[in-house]
């Protein structure tokens, strides 16, 4: 299944569902599930990344050294909750999981930020080859917030002129890809700075092809 095609079955699917919103958004396919996650499903996720959590890295190197200053780690996929939520993602999605990369856990504490960045791969750039050959493009993004933040720490699409508030449990996801299956500029977002208490967000992000771990790691 290729990214065009893989693209139509998500869209199809994540339409289907009446409890999915449709997140108006320019150029840009944006949804909204409201409690996909519950209260207990959070907290043992962030029980996984307080755990493991080192500073975040990116694929390429950025000369702010403010630009992603969040921690963050991969969540090991033999547990039970990762294998749980895996398998929700899957179900909402429609993706087959093979696609799909080890769900990551990030946290950001006050002051800390993702400056504005594109999920896709830049096919510029000297990191390219290595992704190409572990999965090609990425494609779908999904995001779970894991609690609210007391103030700031918004997800913003300053493009699509979108920024939608951290609240426990809600599911976002978006589509990198343009209509032709290629980069979409106007999937830029960035995770705005948290101005008081603790953001716990996971992300999993899928290819254009089934995804080999090892190979080559995300840049972000």
């Amino acid at each position: 299944m290729g990214a065009v095609e893989q693209a139509t079955a998500a869209r199809e699917r994540l339409g289907a569902r009446p409890d999915i919103y449709r997140v108006p958004a320019p150029g840009l396919e944006l949804f909204l599930l409201r409690g996909f996650l519950d209260e207990r499903e959070c907290r043992g996720l962030i029980a996984l990344i307080d755990a493991d959590r080192e500073p975040s890295r990116l694929l390429a190197e950025e000369a702010d050294p403010d630009f992603r200053t969040s921690e963050s780690c991969n969540l090991d996929p033999s547990r039970s909750l990762v294998r749980t939520v895996e398998r929700k993602i899957a179900a909402v999605i429609g993706i087959d999981p093979a696609y799909g990369e080890t769900i990551q856990g990030q946290r950001y504490a006050v002051g800390q930020q993702f400056k504005p960045h594109h999920d896709f791969f830049f096919t510029s750039e000297a990191y390219w080859p290595a992704q190409e050959a572990s999965g090609g493009q990425r494609s779908w993004t999904a995001m779970m917030f894991l609690n609210a933040v007391e103030e700031g720490g918004h997800t913003q699409f300053p493009s699509a002129q979108v920024r939608i508030e951290p609240r426990r449990g809600n599911l976002l996801v978006w589509n990198n890809l343009d209509e032709a299956g290629q980069p979409n500029m106007a999937s830029l977002h960035q995770g705005m700075p948290v101005l008081a208490g603790v953001k716990y967000i996971i992300t999993k992000w899928y290819r254009e092809r089934p995804w080999t771990p090892g190979l080559a790691r995300g840049p972000c």
